[in-house]
Formats: C-alpha cells, structure tokens, sequence
C-alpha cells in the first residue's frame, strides 16, 4: 500500500468528494516520482461513489514544478537520476517516462469531474497537472509558467493537449516557447482557467463548483462528460451520431426508473 503521506500528498473522502492536497509546502509543493506513483495509485483505487475530485496545493503554492533534484546528477534518493534516463534505451526511457504520466492521465476518467483550486506558483509539472483536470480555478495571484523549454526539455507529462485544447495552439506555443508567467485573470480570459478569484474566494468558490456539480444526477453528468470529452475529435455528424446513442441510453436509463420496459 503506498504511504500517501510519505510521497507528499493527503486523501480525504467526504461523501462523493475526493481531496487531494499536494503536502510538501515547504518546498512549494515540488513533485517528485514518489509523489507521482501515488497520485497514480489514488486514480486506480477511486471508489465509484466518488463524484468530484478536488486537486489542492497545500501552503502559498499549488506546485512549483519538479523537485530540482531529479535535474542533478545525483538525483533523489531512491529514483532514477536524470543522466541515468538519458543513457536508458528508447525503450527503457519511454517506460520510465509513461510510468510519471501515470500520475497526470487519469483525472479525466468520465465517472467523475475533477476540479484543481490553484494558488501561487503554477510552474512546469505543477502547471501540467493542473492541465490534467476537467476545470480549474484560480487565485488572481496564480503564477502559470511552462518552464520545461528553459530548462532545454519540453513538457513531457501530458500537459500539451489540454492546453492545446484550452488556449488554441497559437497561444500554447507562445507560452511555452516564452516560458513566460500566465496570471489569474489572463488564464480566465484566454480560456485556461474557468474563473479567476481573489485568492480569500478560492476555497468558497471551489466549494459552490463542487456542490453544483452534484446537484444533477450522476448519469447523466457522467454521459456528458463522455460526450464534451470527444467532441473536438469528431466530425460534426459523427458527434450527432454519438449524441443520439448518448440520449438513447438516458431515455431507457429514465424509462426504467418509472417502470417502463
């Protein structure tokens, strides 16, 4: 069982709302593997009565990226040092790095909505995992920043189609070209934050989110989900199609509960 303490992180469940706060505010949150395998353990253990998901930073800072350390040559106690991946094999460093994105890929599992409530600094993977839920919102003081291009990398932890998704990609290449700081009410206007708040709102309008998001049922939010989800993949015909089968599951799904056939 992965000590959720120890790796950096706090799982508390209330009802059909899961918390995960990143809990190293010392270190502003900085992430390391430890911390990646268990909030890859948490995304494969949700229970099904869960129905949001809320992602927090504990302290001044949602996450200020990578723990530096990974980035020398002697590395983190216990994990695999940067220059020890760079001399793997292709296939050896690409099952390294899919094992990391395991952390970041399953905030969108359509049985529930994920909400990342973000303060501070935002930078490099703390601004990828911030990517990786359906919605976020902001502090105005929030510091996005995709710093991996300064450093001579590129994000590599699944952040680049949903911000691709968000901003269009006119604007994910300048941000991340740039590596350039994305503030509160910026992130809101070009579409990468749902809303922009004064950092005392933060919590409470996480809070009215989460309790409207529970308020209809939970099919049939899940079946949205679905839907919104592969849209921008699909044809315009192809989406009406999908449409069609959607609404036809929640026709019978009604049907049943009034004693229909």
């Amino acid at each position: 069982m992965t000590d959720y303490e120890a790796a950096g992180i706090l799982v508390e469940q209330e009802d059909a709302v899961l918390t995960i706060t990143l809990n190293r505010p010392d270190a502003r949150n900085a992430q390391t593997p430890a911390m990646w395998r268990a909030l890859a353990d948490v995304g494969g253990t949700v229970d099904r009565s869960v129905r949001v998901v809320v992602l927090r930073g504990a302290g001044e800072s949602f996450s200020a990226g990578l723990d530096r350390r990974m980035l020398t040559p002697e590395g983190i106690d216990g994990e695999r040092a940067f220059t020890e991946l760079a001399s793997d094999s292709d296939a050896g460093f690409d099952a390294a790095i899919a094992v990391y994105q395991e952390g970041f890929t399953w905030w969108r599992n359509p049985q529930f909505v994920s909400i990342a409530a973000i303060q501070g600094h935002a930078i490099g993977a703390g601004f990828q995992l911030a990517l990786a839920c359906d919605i976020r919102i902001v502090a105005d003081d929030v510091m996005f920043n995709m710093k991996e291009t300064a450093l001579g990398l590129v994000p590599d932890l699944g952040g680049t189609k949903p911000l691709v998704e968000a901003v269009g990609y006119q604007r994910a290449l300048e941000i991340c070209a740039t590596s350039r700081i994305v503030g509160g009410p910026e992130a809101q206007a070009i579409g990468l934050a749902l809303a922009s708040v004064p950092r005392g709102e933060l919590d409470d309008t996480v809070a009215d989110l989460t309790a409207a998001l529970l308020a209809p049922q939970h099919d049939s939010v899940i079946a949205l989900k679905d839907l919104l989800t592969g849209a921008a993949d699909e044809s315009y015909e192809d989406q009406c199609a999908r449409e069609r089968i959607s609404q036809r599951g929640r026709f019978r799904a009604l049907a049943r509960m009034f004693g229909g056939n």
